[in-house]
């Protein structure tokens, strides 16, 4: 199958019109006309996975996050990016990424289907155009009312994850919802000013989870990497289903830090 027939059914899933202004998703190397047999899932194209695609033969590296953000002036083995993409030219793999066009079409419902989020609308409208609104994050409501505590433990739970941060009462209930995988810090008050009652999201920092608590918002960090990982078994699903000539692998990554 041809790399421009494999991105045809990437972008009929994510289109790039979703995509944020500042970011870059999209084909970042290698041949539109490359036959791909193979293809690497992984949320972030680190050193260990793009090893890991050359490893196992894989012609497409598959990411959600863009290897490729910052405009480069040079490609060489100079710095840890460069390393990278000398590595997928020289084996001749192509390396796409999916990102904030894929929060939008499917991070968001494919999160709030995992903790069954009711009569939920869009958190932060990124796009319109001809009546359709699309963006960010989902908010919702729970399937009940529950302690933050239990809140807490079953996002844990829901994706797989050893541990999660929690900024608020563990004792108060929350209902109305807001979910946004990946860094949530921008979301905070759009969650707040539409009335949520605790916030899903990671990366929140000190200042950002304590002035949360002041706008009378709760906040369940999950982790960047905690939440955005349902990217790999989604694609997985999705590759094998639409593209069942590849052979699909996912790599093997993990939460890039560990707590003692």
């Amino acid at each position: 199958m041809k790399c421009s027939a494999v991105i045809e059914k990437l972008e009929s899933l994510a289109p790039g019109c979703l995509a944020e202004s500042w970011d870059n998703p999209g084909l970042l190397t290698g041949r539109f006309a490359k036959e791909i047999r193979t293809v690497m899932l992984a949320v972030d194209a680190s050193d260990s996975v793009v090893e890991e695609a050359v490893a196992q033969g894989a012609d497409m590296l598959l990411t959600h996050h863009p290897l490729i953000f910052s405009p480069r002036r040079q490609i060489n083995d100079g710095d840890f990016i460069g390393r990278r993409l000398v590595k997928l030219l020289r084996h001749d793999i192509c390396c796409y990424a999916m990102h904030t066009n894929f929060d939008v079409s499917v991070m968001a419902d494919a999160a709030a289907d995992r903790i069954g989020l009711q009569d939920r609308q869009v958190l932060d409208v990124t796009y319109e155009k001809d009546g359709q609104r699309e963006g960010i994050g989902r908010i919702g409501k729970l399937p009940a009312a529950v302690t933050l505590e239990a809140c807490g433990r079953q996002i844990r739970d829901a994706f797989a994850l050893s541990s999660v941060k929690i900024f608020g009462d563990g004792g108060r209930m929350v209902e109305k919802a807001a979910i946004c995988p990946g860094a949530g810090k921008s979301v905070v008050g759009k969650a707040a000013a539409q009335g949520a009652d605790v916030l899903i999201t990671g990366d929140i920092d000190h200042h950002t989870g304590i002035d949360a608590l002041a706008m009378g918002l709760c906040i369940v960090d999950a982790g960047h990497y905690g939440l955005e990982q349902i990217f790999v078994p989604y694609m997985e699903t999705y590759l094998k289903r639409e593209c069942g000539e590849l052979t699909v692998l996912p790599a093997a990554e993990q939460t890039p830090f560990w707590i003692l």
